[in-house]
């Protein structure tokens, strides 16, 4: 039985050190166009978002909790995730480098977490007062980060369904499941 009520950071830790793993299962059949497929303007192909993770591992969620845990009054740099796939051409980067990069900072991310000390002894109540009007504490920002990945996750399971759907060339998938 979980307990719903109470925090566990612990818990969302394991999520972050296993995502890099799961993300190259996710991805590692893929082939060829498959990488920079969009099922239409404003998704991303499966390369784009690997762009995207490894950009928010550099510039986002630790960047972000390390400050509201050193100083929460202190501001935030500002970034734009959405946006950036575009700028930096996501679309022509190379899978397996976003992969690599995306690793290698989610390791030297996670060391920098248990450089804190034990995770039970840090302030997670700790809170930024975003200058749009909310405000985060640290729990929200490690809870955020394990999600983040999951959605991504789940963003990448449905270009595989998609692409798969292309693929049976007007034979149904619908006999798998709903999606």
């Amino acid at each position: 039985m979980h307990e719903a009520t109470r925090f566990r950071p612990g818990y969302l830790v394991d999520r972050l050190l296993a995502f890099p793993e799961l993300l190259r299962a996710l991805v590692a059949d893929t082939q060829g166009d498959d990488w920079r497929w969009k099922p239409g303007d404003g998704e991303w192909a499966i390369v784009e978002i690997l762009g995207h993770l490894a950009r928010e591992e550099l510039e986002d969620f630790r960047p972000r909790l390390e400050r509201t845990l050193r100083d929460p009054a202190e501001p935030w740099t500002p970034i734009d995730p959405e946006g950036s796939v575009t700028t930096f051409k996501d679309i022509d980067g190379g899978p397996h480098a976003f992969l690599d990069q995306f690793t290698r900072l989610r390791r030297a991310n996670l060391e920098w977490l248990s450089s804190l000390g034990p995770l039970d002894t840090i302030d997670w109540t700790k809170a930024h007062h975003h200058p749009k009007g909310f405000t985060i504490r640290a729990g929200d920002l490690l809870a955020a980060w394990a999600d983040h990945d999951t959605l991504h996750a789940r963003q990448i399971i449905k270009r595989r369904h998609q692409l798969i759907e292309l693929a049976a060339g007007g034979f149904q998938c619908m006999y798998a499941g709903k999606w």
